[in-house]
């Protein structure tokens, strides 16, 4: 019996080492990382920028507590909230931890306005995290199931649906906050019409809620630009991400604006490990490397070729149900379940992910040359060509 809980399931690969977009097992067989730990180590395995400033770091100080100040963490503020347009950040250790802040947040917001039961809009096929508030506001009943009871205070409505929300309004007088994802990542890469977040933004002023954007996973560079609702002309009151923001080193982060940046006070939260200096300095190495060049239009290039050279090499493929992306996340929906594809690929010497249940999630890193990048476009393409799926 292993002492691991048995969380993860079995799971066939042993990875001991990586090098920009490629890592190795256990027994040395290569493999293109078309997943780069789940949209965690865009700029690559063992980046140099991120490796040195861990190692700087873990020879001066790793961890003193938010008791006192500490450098990095006001440093990667400073950077992170120019980046974003936004006023202050809450710094934690996951996007559940992240989002997690921003609930707490809405839910502050609410009350000081003098309501009892502040409830949030969040989405279905959303996923936000897995605490007990994240899991509650994601929209996977699969999930769910066996954590029950939920928690109060969400309403839930179709993605990329401005109306439902609307009716949402007048049947609850109570709300506060929508929570949503630009693109939905873990629901299929799903992406919405290009005027939703607009729409969202005039519909939240309009009932002076707060529009609160989830970037965990479209965030620090993903679709090529720093954050997703930057395609936009937008801004919201509050963002939340993590992932790729320590490239591989924990560390979420929730930031404000306007009114949402004054909700919390001292005591109100906190995080023993949140902004400690590791995973600050590493951030700020990854926050630098991405707004230090041109790697965002690079990202959003290379997002775009592979997304047009999917579409065209399976065009005629009967399998195929839609392909859509935004930079470097794509999604490949198929007809049917097609789970069995990551072991397929794994035996290619690829990496790849299957979400909701039919679609093949691709997150490739930033780095990947144009052979890589050439590499994954056909490996998929031959995966999705010799599929074959069981019918009953």
């Amino acid at each position: 019996m292993s002492t691991l809980m048995n969380t993860y399931g079995d799971r066939a690969l042993t990875l001991t080492r990586g090098a920009g977009s490629r890592v190795w097992d256990d027994a040395g067989k290569s493999y293109l990382d078309g997943i780069s730990g789940i949209a965690v180590c865009g700029l690559g395995h063992a980046h140099a920028a991120v490796s040195r400033a861990i190692a700087e770091q873990a020879d001066q100080l790793l961890h003193v507590s938010n008791l006192y100040n500490i450098p990095a963490q006001k440093s990667l503020a400073n950077k992170l909230c120019t980046a974003a347009q936004m006023d202050n950040v809450f710094f934690s250790n996951s996007g559940a931890e992240a989002n997690e802040a921003a609930i707490k947040l809405a839910r502050k917001y609410g009350n000081d306005k003098g309501i009892d039961t502040p409830t949030i809009v969040v989405m279905k096929s959303a996923f936000h995290g897995r605490t007990m508030a994240t899991l509650t506001a994601t929209g996977n009943t699969k999930v769910q199931q066996g954590f029950e009871p939920l928690l109060p205070g969400f309403v839930r409505a179709l993605y990329n649906d401005i109306a439902a929300i609307e009716v949402l309004a007048a049947e609850h007088k109570n709300i506060v906050a929508v929570l949503v994802e630009p693109v939905q990542g873990e629901g299929g890469v799903r992406v919405p019409d290009s005027d939703y977040l607009a729409k969202l933004r005039a519909l939240c002023d309009r009932h002076e809620w707060l529009l609160m954007l989830d970037e965990i996973q479209t965030g620090n560079g993903r679709t090529g630009k720093y954050f997703a609702y930057q395609h936009t002309d937008i801004l919201p009151d509050v963002v939340t991400t993590a992932k790729g923001l320590g490239n591989g080193v924990p560390i979420g982060a929730c930031l404000a604006r306007g009114k949402a940046a004054s909700v919390f006070g001292p005591g109100n939260h906190g995080s023993t490990f949140g902004g400690n200096p590791l995973a600050c300095h590493a951030a700020e190495a990854v926050v630098d490397t991405l707004l230090g060049g041109n790697l965002l239009a690079q990202i959003a290039e290379r997002g775009e070729q592979m997304l047009n050279a999917l579409k065209d090499k399976l065009a005629d493929n009967d399998k195929v149900v839609d392909i859509r992306g935004h930079g470097l996340m794509i999604g490949i929906e198929l007809e049917n379940p097609c789970l069995e594809l990551v072991g397929k690929a794994r035996e290619k010497g690829l990496l790849i992910n299957v979400t909701a249940g039919n679609t093949i999630r691709l997150l490739p890193t930033f780095i990947m040359t144009i052979e890589e990048t050439n590499e994954l476009i056909n490996g998929v393409v031959s995966l999705v060509e010799e599929f074959e799926p069981i019918t009953e």
